[in-house]
């Protein structure tokens, strides 16, 4: 199946719910927290049918990024840094992702890129806007 939605582009932070209580969830260390609470991270998405490349720019000139194909295993990295594999899955217009400890989503949901990380019963939703 080829993807529904058109991630492509670039979508600046807007608001998240549940941070602190994620976090701590999965054990991120205290200075990654900081770095992460309401920080501008601007996400650029670019997609080739279901090849994307999904990259993190954080203020201060941090950036994380994955490359992935859905449905095929790619080595991934983890908000704190760590590295695994995991199999990038497209179910109903979102892309799926299970991290170690917990299961990501995204989606385009009215103009804005909407991800959701849960951990245990923990929801944490971020909201960017898109800005190009």
């Amino acid at each position: 199946p080829t993807a529904a939605m058109a991630f492509a582009g670039k979508y600046e932070f807007e608001g998240d719910e549940n941070y602190d209580a994620f976090v701590q969830k999965i054990g991120l260390p205290s200075d990654k927290v900081e770095m992460g609470r309401n920080c501008k991270i601007v996400t650029e998405v670019v997609q080739n049918g279901n090849d994307f490349t999904w990259t993190q720019h954080f203020p201060g000139g941090n950036t994380t990024t994955n490359t992935f194909t859905v449905g095929k295993e790619a080595d991934m990295e983890t908000m704190g840094g760590k590295k695994f594999k995991a199999t990038v899955k497209l179910e109903d217009g979102k892309l799926v992702a299970d991290f170690p400890n917990y299961r990501h989503t995204a989606e385009i949901c009215g103009g804005k890129l909407v991800e959701i990380s849960t951990s245990s019963g923990v929801v944490y939703k971020r909201t960017s806007k898109k800005i190009a």
